[in-house]
């Protein structure tokens, strides 16, 4: 059973309370969430739950059916995140919103070996290197691997690259000369029931990666992952590779039925091995795609720079350019699914905040020269950032991600045209991405073209189609083709490079001068109050993450969540915003990639100034709010 229990109980009532359970003969996990604690009692249940449910310091008891108590939805509904730090100060988070993939060679062959694997999966995209140092061999005259000359070899190549290393374990023995060199264990097929070894591994605290055994069902998959979570480790990663049937056709039969299974089952991530499954590499492409499409959190396959010369698993081995082709392809996969790929922060960014610190801070915009979100920069940060510019709302979020910019600066809605949705999606895609800071920009809008242009003279006008929706009531006295662009920015730079008298652009009217321009018209928006909220954005995904700019108090914060199914269900998590005091000022409801009449709600709510701590105020809220809401994250909260 699970016990939860209250915020701030105290020690002696949770030692009371482990003393109890202790006398019935129960095992004990203590569980420290973000929001709660909870102690594990794994055991046979010989005693009424009530009897700890009267105890001093507990919330509630929830009594677990299932064989696996730790590893089951029961013990954690909400989905697990195993995060793996790399040497840039990146966490690199299994599960969730992300997809990752982990590539390398089957074995370590040598130091050269390995640089070059390497340095190739991880331009294509890998997050993790794989790399066996000691191999289970089903012949005993098989290459066995390199032993600790391997490892080394495959934690410098690691490292050179940003990427954390994976290995497999295949004895307990093995672990005093693995533990300095390994990010992540893996324990493959053959001893996913080697119970004293996953005993071992899960009092080490390290994730692992546990890969189905050849003809394991599910349940005694889950029951393995069990003795991980219990032993003490709660970064579990399982792994589909192919179960053993009378099919020869492939090295394995891929069972990709067990990903939706498994995601009613556990709440642990699940990955999936291609490579051992299908055992020829032309068939690993289409496998490792469908394991994303049946909802996988990424992969692990077998790349080597030269296949034909590999030691062990020679036929199933990728060649690079067929790795890159997978990770093009599950890139484009990914929106559809309402994921991104992760990706390695560059070498460059590190190095960035490492030794230029005494630079600028970066923050992006989409647009060019001149665009509201420009503006919007110098309001916030006034002369303290470095405003560069990116070509798509998509590639601000990217760019924060990767490192190559401290900051993102995203308009998020306007009081004319409404809500920017693509922006709204990128902040439930992207989870490595908090709100840190906002601001409202008033938007004046002035109609420029090139010299010698008149109302006349136009037949094609440029623009956002933001700008051109808050200028429409303007536009509908003309006869003019409205043409999109990036931003209002972009639209004068186009208009200036086209140096026709027929086209004009929509934009702020100090563009006239940056683009050698002029105004024909200005104030052409559908109000004069027309104002454009932004939202500036940071990672959330470092090992230090960039902290809130301004040090004003945070009075806002923004949350996605998700309600059941059920009649009442938004009425009832509206109900613990009114319980928390919480004024709502947007609500606003997004259709769910990948899961038909499936809505996240959003919502901003304006922090009183009575609330002391306004970050520990809203995650005890969000805590509340998961009583009643299926899902729920907190987006930012921060100074507007």
């Amino acid at each position: 059973m699970i016990i939860v229990l209250k915020n701030g109980v105290t020690e002696s009532e949770k030692s009371n309370i482990k003393n109890v359970l202790a006398t019935h003969s129960f095992k004990i996990n203590e569980v420290k969430g973000e929001e709660s604690t909870v102690l594990a009692a794994v055991g046979k249940l010989a005693m009424d739950t009530r009897e700890v449910e009267v105890l001093p310091g507990v919330e509630k008891v929830i009594p677990i059916s299932k064989p696996y108590k730790m590893a089951s939805r029961e013990f954690k509904p909400e989905n697990t995140i195993v995060e793996v730090p790399n040497n840039r100060g990146q966490i690199i988070r299994v599960g969730g919103s992300r997809l990752v993939a982990i590539a390398g060679p089957c074995a370590v062959e040598s130091r050269q070996q390995m640089l070059d694997a390497a340095k190739a999966v991880a331009a294509s995209g890998a997050t993790m290197l794989r790399g066996g140092a000691y191999k289970p061999r089903t012949s005993p005259y098989s290459f066995q691997g390199l032993g600790e000359e391997g490892l080394k070899y495959l934690k410098e190549a690691g490292e050179k690259y940003g990427l954390p290393v994976v290995t497999e374990i295949v004895a307990s023995e093995y672990i005093p000369v693995m533990k300095d060199y390994v990010d992540v264990y893996q324990v493959g097929a053959r001893n996913m029931q080697n119970f004293e070894l996953l005993k071992r591994l899960g009092a080490l605290g390290k994730p692992v990666i546990l890969k189905r055994g050849l003809s394991a069902t599910i349940e005694e998959w889950l029951m393995s992952a069990e003795y991980l979570l219990s032993s003490g480790t709660d970064r579990v990663i399982l792994c589909e590779r192919g179960i053993r049937t009378y099919e020869k056709a492939t090295r394995n039969t891929l069972d990709l039925s067990a990903i939706p299974v498994l995601r009613s089952m556990t709440h642990l991530p699940i990955i999936v091995d291609p490579s051992h499954a299908m055992g020829v590499r032309d068939k690993i492409h289409p496998m490792a795609i469908a394991a994303i499409a049946a909802g996988a959190d990424g992969i692990i396959v077998e790349v080597h720079c030269h296949p034909e010369q590999a030691l062990s698993d020679a036929a199933q081995a990728l060649y690079p350019q067929q790795f890159d082709k997978i990770m093009r392809d599950i890139e484009a996969l990914a929106p559809v699914m309402g994921k991104e790929v992760a990706h390695i922060r560059s070498a460059e960014s590190t190095k960035k905040e490492e030794k230029i610190s005494h630079k600028k801070p970066i923050c992006v915009f989409s647009g060019k020269k001149g665009a509201y979100a420009e503006q919007a920069i110098e309001h916030f940060f006034e002369d303290s950032v470095e405003a560069e510019t990116v070509n798509s709302f998509d590639e601000i979020f990217q760019a924060v991600v990767d490192g190559k910019a401290e900051y993102g600066m995203v308009p998020i809605e306007n009081s004319t045209a409404g809500s920017v949705y693509n922006n709204y999606d990128n902040l439930t895609r992207y989870e490595d991405i908090s709100i840190v800071g906002a601001l409202t920009l008033r938007i004046q809008h002035s109609l420029l073209a090139v010299k010698g242009a008149t109302l006349d003279t136009i037949k094609n006008v440029y623009s956002h189609p933001q700008g051109l929706a808050q200028c429409s009531s303007f536009l509908n006295t003309q006869k003019w083709q409205a043409v999109d662009t990036v931003s209002t920015a972009t639209a004068a730079s186009l208009v200036s490079e086209k140096g026709s008298i027929e086209n004009a652009a929509i934009c702020n009217a100090r563009n006239a001068k940056i683009y050698g321009l002029e105004v024909l018209k200005e104030g052409i928006q559908n109000e004069q109050n027309n104002y454009t909220r932004f939202v500036v954005i940071a990672a959330n995904h470092l090992e230090e993450p960039v902290q809130q700019w301004s040090e004003q108090k945070p009075n806002m914060a923004s949350f996605v969540f998700t309600t059941k199914n059920e009649a009442g269900a938004l009425y009832d998590a509206l109900g613990i915003f009114k319980e928390a005091n919480l004024s709502m000022n947007r609500l606003e409801s997004r259709p769910i990639a990948g899961k038909p009449w499936k809505y996240w709600f959003y919502s901003d709510v304006v922090i009183g100034s009575e609330i002391d701590n306004p970050a520990e105020y809203i995650s005890n809220f969000a805590d509340k709010l998961k009583t009643v809401a299926e899902d729920v994250r907190i987006l930012g909260v921060y100074a507007e």
